[in-house]
């Protein structure tokens, strides 16, 4: 059974990471932190064809369970993710009944739906069909969304959601109409008995998302990891560099960033 749809069937809330950088062993070693999914970025990302196979692989490899979000809602975008031996597809820019439909039948073999039988790796009977819901369209549209059978969860882009909604892009849950927006989102997927998700920036955002009831949550990126790892330590040390060694002269560069 699949990981990731075992936990939900149990209840529980599962914590993931997205990567974006198409480094196989990236994707591997965020895995093994202990992340129950992490999702393959091919919409925004640079996951391409060539390391897609070798990513899922990869994540698979460290114990979490492989995503893929698809550049656009195509069939054969969508096969392809699959037959790499993905553990599901997370869909962008699902905004009605008709867009859930043809993302459940490209996840489908027939009866069920349209999809080809070509596995590269094995052929999995059920991977997980994940729609997002990132515009007012979708928010309006959220319990025929939800209605379409074969769908097993609903993730919020926040940033999208919010430029529809005429709000400055974010992560997590802003105050005012994108929170409004948002619960509209999560009460509907409530009725519907239905997993929704989310994408997070900081562990504060993704509790706060938890206790909404989210139970499908990023936390981050490996970009934004690499970042705040990075920023962290160079500020590290031009702080000890000035405090305890000032007889070491650093960069101008260094002095720069790290008072900045």
């Amino acid at each position: 059974m699949n990981t990731l749809a075992q936990a939900w069937s149990e209840g529980a809330t599962t914590f993931g990471a997205w990567t974006t950088l198409n480094t196989p062993v990236v994707a591997e070693r965020l895995a093994l932190v202990g992340y129950d999914y992490v999702c393959l970025d091919q919409q925004h990302g640079n996951a391409d064809d060539a390391n897609l196979f070798a990513s899922a692989v990869a994540v698979a490899a460290g114990g979490a369970a492989s995503l893929v979000r698809v550049a656009a809602n195509q069939p054969h975008l969508i096969s392809k993710a699959l037959d790499c031996g993905a553990a599901g597809v997370v869909v962008p820019l699902v905004n009605d009944r008709h867009d859930a439909e043809r993302a459940v039948q490209s996840c489908r073999y027939p009866p069920d739906g349209d999809r080809s039988i070509g596995p590269v790796r094995q052929i999995n009977d059920h991977p997980l069909c994940i729609v997002m819901a990132e515009s007012v369209s979708a928010v309006n549209n959220i319990d025929e969304i939800c209605a379409v059978r074969g769908v097993d969860a609903v993730y919020v882009g926040p940033g999208d959601l919010a430029i529809s909604l005429g709000c400055v892009p974010t992560q997590g849950v802003a105050p005012g109409k994108h929170a409004e927006a948002i619960a509209t989102i999560v009460d509907g997927c409530s009725r519907h008995g239905m997993v929704v998700g989310i994408h997070c920036g900081t562990a504060t955002q993704a509790i706060e998302c938890a206790t909404m009831g989210f139970r499908m949550v990023t936390i981050s990126t490996d970009m934004q990891l690499l970042v705040e790892a990075a920023v962290d330590r160079f500020t590290a040390l031009g702080e000890s560099l000035s405090a305890t060694y000032g007889a070491i002269k650093g960069s101008s560069r260094l002095t720069t960033v790290s008072h900045a």
